[in-house]
């Protein structure tokens, strides 16, 4: 989860490695550092915390060097502290290399390396790595060949970047299941972990595959495989803008994502909906409609909250299409004995595209034969490239930690899947129309909701000092409550947790009182009288309820402390409506509260590491 950021050229390279790591700084935050060539010596510069503190220890006067890489750090092996902070060096500090990963046999190697006498200055598993290296160097040979060496020994997972007096101006980098890419500029290369970090100077970029190493040099670069065979690799073009990156007057980037969208559902949508034929195009799926008849069960797997849109996408699935579904978490669906098959159908969704454990539950379905599906925000990630095929959100860069945007696209997406589906199987012709109606109408429904911000930040100052809150909801709007929970917890600190409203009877009941507040998502839909019933029971023991209710409803409005008003919709599709209000809840409770929403403790955007 850690980010990146690699530059060879004619400029100096440490202004361009501190702004690529203010980019990738979502990926992690506990400390950073940079390590430049200059006059065949390598010069390293650390620090623990975020990267402002980094760039205040160097001042004015930057470290000199055309050749270098940064690393922003997400802890894994030792605490985040100057000394275990990246880049690492070896015994004779000719050596740096930064790393995204772990090294599994570390303890073993680490052994191994200082019986020979090399010298370890910190607690990290990376530090085998160019301890290996530098003993690979010194029995001849290039810096990639040493570096492909060492990687044949390890194993885990890495992206790496490294450089070396004996080669000052080039930088090699290397993948295996941690994100890595090349960028192409005019005299001048990077490396990142993605895009984010290079977008000011390129768009053209070559993703590292797993297995495979890139050699850059100011004007050249050559890919790899472990045998350090050469190999031809395709030229990607990032088709996103500066501008999608930056805050946009925004106080922060979740606020951003928060009221971008009724666009990132626009463009979720553009091109796939049918309405005269009541259906979806979705090209991407890679299967013909008589592939698609032949799927008799559908597995979703994700983690975190793509896991909770993947809910919402197994309810609709087997309303809708009427084909069996289930919700696996993928960090466990790849380390059980599933059961899949040809005729199971295998949705993997993931913002990033890059998330370790679905990522590897893909792989794994695959293995045993089933077909496989991504529903990804990144063009170019990796489980893009590995699928059988899917659908790309196109929602945007979504650079705040907690996901906001990217859970109503998926929502949208899954939705479209499922007419498609549903189509081909007992969905009418005019069931397939009211779908594709109301999904064109989401973002001027969501547009409406947005509005009524003001609302909810009001409600947020009577719940910020809140030590426990309670999400409930039934049937589509279960998963919301679960997602309103995450929210909260993410960003405020607040202990949160979500239930299907009818379980409450079975034990949280016990912990309501006047103190702990309740969330309720109640819209008008099929099972709105239980969760009226649900709301009675807990005004009966002094707790405090806040509603997410339909426009005009009276039901839950006299019962309800607080209310904030969606339009209505189908049942299927209240959720990319009533999660708004919660994701306002979490940011303004969050800010009133002082936390960095945009970088909340101990978490990263992407997991890339188990």
């Amino acid at each position: 989860m850690c980010g990146i950021v690699g530059y060879t050229g004619p400029r100096q390279a440490a202004p361009l490695l501190l702004e690529g790591l203010k980019r990738l700084e979502y990926r992690g935050y506990d400390s950073a550092g940079v390590a430049l060539v200059d006059d065949r010596r390598i010069e390293v510069h650390k620090a623990p915390g975020k990267i402002s503190v980094l760039e205040k220890q160097l001042g004015a006067s930057l470290p000199r060097g055309q050749t270098g890489i940064a690393h922003t750090r997400w802890a894994t092996h030792g605490a985040p502290n100057t000394v275990n902070a990246h880049p690492h060096t070896d015994c004779g500090g000719t050596l740096a290399l930064a790393h995204n990963g772990i090294i599994e046999n570390a303890g073993v190697l680490r052994t191994a390396l200082a019986q020979r006498g090399h010298v370890f200055r910190s607690e990290t598993d990376t530090e085998v790595l160019v301890h290996l290296i530098e003993e690979l160097l010194a029995k001849g040979g290039t810096l990639v060949e040493a570096v492909a060496g060492a990687l044949n020994q390890v194993e885990g997972t890495y992206g790496i970047a490294v450089i070396s007096t004996r080669e000052a101006d080039t930088i090699v980098a290397a993948r295996n299941g941690s994100p890595l890419l090349v960028a192409i500029g005019a005299g001048e290369n990077f490396v990142a972990s993605d895009a984010s970090a290079v977008l000011a100077h390129t768009r053209s970029v070559v993703y590292l595959d797993d297995g495979e190493i890139a050699v850059v040099r100011p004007t050249e670069y050559r890919i790899l495989d472990l045998r350090t065979v050469e190999k031809e690799k395709a030229v990607t073009r990032v088709d996103w803008d500066l501008a999608t990156i930056e805050r946009g007057g925004h106080a922060h980037f979740m606020l951003k994502e928060i009221m971008e969208q009724p666009e990132s559902l626009r463009n979720t949508l553009r091109g796939h909906l049918l309405e005269e034929e009541g259906t979806a195009r979705l090209g991407g799926l890679n299967l013909t409609d008589e592939q698609l008849l032949q799927v008799n069960r559908i597995v979703f797997t994700a983690c975190g909250t793509s896991w909770h849109s993947a809910l919402i996408g197994e309810y609709m699935m087997e309303e809708l299409a009427r084909i069996p579904s289930e919700v696996e978490y993928a960090s466990e669906f790849r380390y059980r004995n599933p059961i899949v098959d040809e005729r199971t159908l295998v949705v993997g969704i993931s913002q990033s595209g890059e998330t370790a454990d679905t990522l590897a539950a893909l792989r794994e379905a695959k293995r045993r034969g089933a077909r496989t599906l991504g529903l990804v925000n990144v063009v170019g990630s990796t489980i893009a490239r590995e699928v059988d095929g899917g659908i790309y959100l196109h929602a945007g860069p979504e650079i705040g930690v907690a996901s906001t945007k990217a859970f109503t696209s998926q929502i949208a997406a899954l939705a479209v899947l499922t007419l498609k589906m549903g189509r081909l199987r007992s969905l009418s012709i005019l069931q397939g129309r009211e779908v594709v109606r109301a999904l064109a109408k989401l973002p001027e429904l969501v547009e409406r909701v947005l509005a009524k911000a003001s609302e909810v930040e009001r409600i947020a100052e009577r719940m910020m000092r809140a030590a426990n809150v309670l999400y409930l909801g039934r049937g589509y709007n279960f998963p919301v409550a679960l997602e309103g929970a995450l929210k909260l917890k993410e960003i405020s600190y607040i202990h949160a947790e979500g239930y299907p409203a009818a379980e409450m009877k079975h034990g949280p009941i016990a912990l309501i009182d006047d103190l702990m507040p309740v969330v309720f998502i109640a819209p008008k839909d099929a099972v709105y009288q239980k969760v009226v019933s649900n709301i009675e029971e807990v005004k009966a023991r002094g707790g405090r309820v806040m509603a997410v209710v339909t426009e005009g409803d009276t039901g839950v409005a006299r019962l309800a402390d607080h209310k904030v008003e969606v339009p209505e919709t189908l049942d299927l599709l209240t959720p990319v409506l009533t999660v708004l209000p919660l994701q306002l809840l979490a940011y303004y409770i969050a800010v009133r509260r002082g936390c960095n929403v945009d970088q909340p403790r101990n978490l990263a955007k992407s997991v890339t590491v188990e």
